[in-house]
């Protein structure tokens, strides 16, 4: 990592970085502007910090460390985009990526359109992450990334499920017995993950299209009548969202600095 200093992060610096060509520049846009109330009051979720360093820059870091990832938009809370650029500033990132800090909306959906709007014109792929998940390994971000330029108008990297999942009718009160009124094959169903790569001009063309308000910018692709396809997930992608997820994503960095000496 470089003590050299760095431009402000909104503004975006010039050049071809390795692993890009024209035609096919990367970008990715991190919606980062929820409240994440299941960890319980305090910053938003994306501040949180894992190992002393907020849940953000380690997502940032996951998607900057692919060499095909060349522009990284951070989609803030409406009033916290000037924390979240003094962040940025504040850690050490790679140099050969450029970061774009944009405020959000009142909704997941508008702060992807938002983070979309952001973009230059000459980025062809763009994948959306989510910044509760920090852990993302590299390897997994390139296989979205290989499979878009492959012809894919949409990608999601997912696991196979563990469990047995039955389909239930929801009871009207928390608590309440819930009948089952079916049992999906297991073999059939993926958990699925981010990051998740489009075909810009697609992913546009959802937002513009699909009203709905949805959590899986890949459902809004479904909704178009394209394919989504599926690349195998990591075990490390997990979504940080309740009090032991933080543990367990504190035992897998404690890991990589064991094995790796990350």
């Amino acid at each position: 990592m470089s003590d050299v200093s760095r431009p402000s992060p909104s503004e975006a610096r010039t050049g071809n970085p390795a692993g890009t060509s024209a035609g096919t520049r990367t970008a990715v846009v991190i919606p980062a502007a929820g409240r994440g109330v299941r960890l319980g009051p305090g910053a938003p979720k994306a501040l949180r910090a894992l190992n002393g360093t907020p849940m953000l820059i380690h997502a940032v870091r996951a998607m900057a460390a692919s060499r095909a990832v060349s522009l990284v938009v951070v989609v803030a809370p409406p009033d916290g985009a000037a924390e979240v650029k003094s962040l940025l500033d504040a850690h050490a990132l790679p140099e050969r990526t450029d970061f774009l800090v944009v405020p959000g909306g009142e909704s997941r959906q508008e702060s992807v359109r938002l983070g979309l709007d952001a973009l230059p014109p000459d980025y062809d792929i763009v994948l959306v992450h989510d910044a509760a998940r920090p852990l993302v390994p590299v390897d997994t971000v390139d296989a979205v990334i290989e499979a878009v330029r492959d012809g894919a108008p949409a990608v999601v990297p997912a696991l196979p499920l563990a469990d047995t999942v039955k389909e239930v009718d929801p009871a009207a009160n928390p608590g309440e017995p819930e009948p089952v009124v079916a049992t999906p094959r297991r073999a059939r169903l993926r958990a699925v993950q981010t990051p998740q790569g489009f075909d810009r001009a697609t992913l546009i063309r959802a937002h513009e299209t699909v009203t709905d308000d949805v959590t899986d910018d890949a459902g809004m692709v479904e909704q178009l009548g394209l394919t989504v396809v599926v690349v195998p997930g990591h075990e490390e992608a997990f979504k940080v969202t309740r009090p032991l997820d933080l543990v367990l994503a504190e035992a897998v960095l404690a890991r990589r600095r064991l094995n790796d000496g990350f």
